[in-house]
């Protein structure tokens, strides 16, 4: 079996996301919201245009639980929504961007910055408010969310 190196797997990966980010490009591109969390460093960066506007930490999936790696566009904002797999917990200012995975603020404020959650991306609550307001103003169809490894 051939064993594939770190580098050569970063490269495979940057050139996976140059391929689904370079359509997205063009003139609107300036004025998009880019949000990107680093699934091993438990952070998220929010860039809109050129300029970088927050980092925050976050907590993605646990062991035994899968935050799904990809690029996506978010399709439902909810300010107030409890989930329905998990025992009514609160998911404010909820941005669902893959089936039931949505970008949240936690009431864990503590366990941010480290895997934690069922493969949500959860937040501080005001963060996550920020986050939500940005995606509003700037728009659902010009906001893309890269979760990356």
């Amino acid at each position: 079996m051939m064993r594939i190196s770190k580098a050569v797997k970063a490269i495979c990966r940057a050139v996976l996301v140059l391929a689904l980010v370079a359509p997205w490009g063009g003139p609107a591109a300036a004025q998009s919201l880019w949000v990107e969390v680093d699934l091993s460093e438990q952070r998220m960066t929010v860039t809109e245009g050129q300029d970088r506007m927050f980092e925050w930490p976050v907590s993605t999936a646990r062991v035994g639980k899968c935050t799904p790696a990809g690029v996506y566009t978010p399709y439902l904002l909810k300010e107030e929504h409890y989930s329905s797999l998990y025992n009514n917990a609160p998911m404010p200012w909820s941005v669902f961007f893959f089936g039931n995975y949505a970008i949240h603020g936690t009431t864990q404020v503590d366990m941010l910055g480290t895997p934690a959650s069922a493969g949500c991306v959860r937040l501080a609550p005001e963060n996550a408010e920020t986050l939500f307001r940005r995606i509003q103003d700037v728009g659902k169809s010009e906001t893309r969310i890269l979760i990356r490894e």
